[in-house]
């Protein structure tokens, strides 16, 4: 930084902090899990999940301010006659004075001189709207209570969010002009789930920052599909940054600076060019065929959740989709999707032009990822409970609406179905019964469906691998579901960030798992694929080869730079290394052996993680 003095002023689990001496401005440097590649610098926005969408919109024009102070003082008069109506309605139902004291709090608040004046300085001096402007001002006051030693009123934050929430809720009632609209901006937020991400206004992500999750969290995933930076497992970023901070977010580092000195910013513009120019290079190996130099070939296949990423997966060299997650058509929605909801989806992955097949997960709900009006259930381990294939058995009719809709849609083109959790020969063979039953019904009023739909089982939890020979019998092929299956055999929450270092693809324990699936399933004649996040990333490539799994299956983004480690690799030292490396008993031995193994042999590849 030329020409500038920055003192550091603490160095906490990860967290670096400047005090720039010409602004007095902090700029704080955090390292956390680089879980989608790239590089943004944009504008922070908070996510609180008990919110509502807060939009953005800059404000062009001197009448547009005033407008906005207006629609401001408006939204407070109603809020303060809402809560009065609240008052009264409770007073007359009885029941104790203390609801009648905090609502009493909650209009002191809206009266509050400095609250309102902070907010109304927003509307000028940023040039936002009201809804966003409150919410920069509950930003502000969530800093200073959390520098509260006192449990008590740092607690008392909750009550200014919930008089600036009813605020919020009130402008966003009101009609108003189109204004134009501000940039996109970077999410933070302590977690995200399913629903959150669904909700948002997408096309105005540039990136994600959170203090959960890792590399196969949900929040990673999605930001892998959209191709957009994400940094996760961060402990405590919701707690440095508030609602419109400069932020930079390198995904391929792992690394986030919030309010960042211009040089530093300077420097990541090039960085992001020259990331962006890399990207572009690998597109030219999209198209070729992922065959090694001595002849063995890998389908390749794209993961993804929406149907709007199809284009994306041919983009980036995908032979078929490997995983359709269709649990994403239920979420954010009012009521549940019928038979034609699902047929229109189906639609469209099947017989596409460009691609060979489609496979069609069933729903994956239950866990974190919830139906429209059902209620999340009070499992203490949401993971290990009602979801997946056992909620399909539970729920059979919600199951039957979607297996209709995948055999009707098999009649477009090659269809593959996959049963997600399996964990049991009942289980399939159930689930298969139910299939049967439903394309029988279909056949008898004359419906047209597909005559070669393949029946495949995913390997998530161990007692799949050990019962993998009676399996293969049942299945048509098995696709190995590595974020899972590493979940359950390691015993970890992969999305806990205080465990995410136990989550290690290359445990031997993990490998040998994987390599006794593949064997079964060679050995009964059927495919092998594997559709986890481990499949798509490049460290382990030439490990996947050895294990001579048929058919790997990724994040759309991950594909042109796996087709051209592929190309560079052969089928003899690539089982040479998994030798080498089944002799060994820990997992730092093995990540040590496999990552100088990469770096010697793809140089240009594996130079910036060396």
């Amino acid at each position: 930084m030329t020409g500038r003095r920055s003192r550091p002023l603490t160095d906490l689990r990860g967290l670096k902090t400047f005090m720039d001496e010409d602004n007095q401005k902090e700029t704080i440097v955090m390292r956390g899990v680089g879980v989608s590649p790239g590089v943004v610098i944009g504008k922070a926005y908070l996510f609180d999940r008990l919110d509502t969408q807060v939009p953005l919109y800059k404000l062009s024009a001197p009448s547009l301010i005033a407008e906005e102070i207006r629609r401001f003082r408006s939204a407070l008069r109603e809020s303060e006659k809402q809560l009065r109506e609240l008052t009264k309605r409770l007073g007359d139902l009885g029941g104790g004075m203390e609801p009648l004291y905090i609502i009493d709090v909650h209009i002191m608040i809206l009266r509050d001189r400095k609250f309102i004046d902070r907010t109304i300085q927003n509307i000028q001096e940023k040039s936002v709207n009201a809804e966003w402007a409150v919410r920069m001002t509950i930003d502000k006051y969530r800093e200073i209570f959390d520098r509260m030693e006192d449990d008590y009123l740092r607690g008392r934050i909750s009550d200014i969010q919930y008089a600036g929430q009813r605020i919020i809720e009130n402008l966003s009632e009101k009609d108003r002009a189109v204004m134009e609209t501000g940039e996109g901006f970077v999410i933070i937020a302590t977690d995200l789930s399913p629903a959150s991400t669904a909700q948002m206004k997408i096309d105005r992500v540039l990136g994600f920052a959170t203090d959960m999750g890792g590399k196969t969290s949900h929040t990673a995933i999605v930001a892998r599909s959209l191709e957009i930076p994400a940094v996760l497992g961060l402990e405590n970023i919701t707690r440095c940054v508030q609602t419109n901070d400069d932020i930079i977010i390198d995904g391929s580092a792992g690394v986030v600076i919030v309010r960042p000195h211009p040089e530093v910013s300077k420097r990541y513009e090039e960085k992001k060019r020259l990331y962006e120019k890399a990207r572009d290079d690998l597109l030219d190996h999209a198209k070729l065929p992922a065959v090694t130099k001595d002849g063995y070939r890998v389908e390749i296949g794209g993961n993804i959740e929406f149907v709007e990423e199809i284009p994306s997966a041919i983009a980036h060299g995908a032979d078929g989709i490997g995983l359709y997650r269709t649990e994403f058509i239920y979420i954010n929605r009012k009521q549940l999707p019928d038979e034609e909801d699902h047929l229109a989806n189906y639609r469209s992955v099947v017989g596409v032009t460009g691609l060979s097949w489609a496979t069609i997960r069933t729903f994956d709900l239950g866990g974190d990822k919830f139906f429209p009006g059902a209620k999340p259930s009070r499992e203490l381990n949401p993971q290990l409970g009602l979801r997946a294939i056992r909620f399909c058995l539970k729920e059979v009719e919600l199951f039957k609406v979607q297996l209709r809709a995948i055999l009707r849609a098999s009649a477009r083109g090659k269809l593959r179905i996959m049963f997600p959790m399996i964990s049991s020969i009942e289980e399939i063979r159930e689930a298969k019964r139910i299939f049967y039953e439903v394309k029988n019904g279909l056949l008898k009023t004359g419906t047209p469906v597909g005559n070669d739909i393949e029946i495949g089982v995913m390997i998530e939890v161990p007692s799949a691998v050990i019962i993998a020979e009676e399996l293969a019998k049942e299945a048509d092929f098995f696709s190995i579901g590595t974020n899972d299956l590493i979940q359950y055999v390691l015993a970890i929450d992969r999305i806990n960030e205080r465990v995410t270092y136990l989550y290690e693809p290359l445990h031997p324990a993990v490998l040998s798992l994987i390599k006794q699936v593949v064997d079964v399933g060679h050995r009964a004649g059927i495919r092998v694929a594997m559709c986890g996040e481990m499949a798509g990333d490049p460290t382990y490539a030439m490990i996947l080869l050895g294990l001579e799994l048929d058919e790997l299956s990724m994040n759309p983004l991950a594909i042109p730079r796996m087709k051209k480690i592929v190309r560079g690799a052969t089928l003899k030292e690539s089982k040479a290394l998994l030798k080498k490396v089944m002799r060994l008993h820990s997992s730092s031995e093995i990540r040590a052996l496999v990552e100088e193994t990469m770096r010697k042999r793809f140089p240009d590849e594996f130079q910036i993680n060396g």
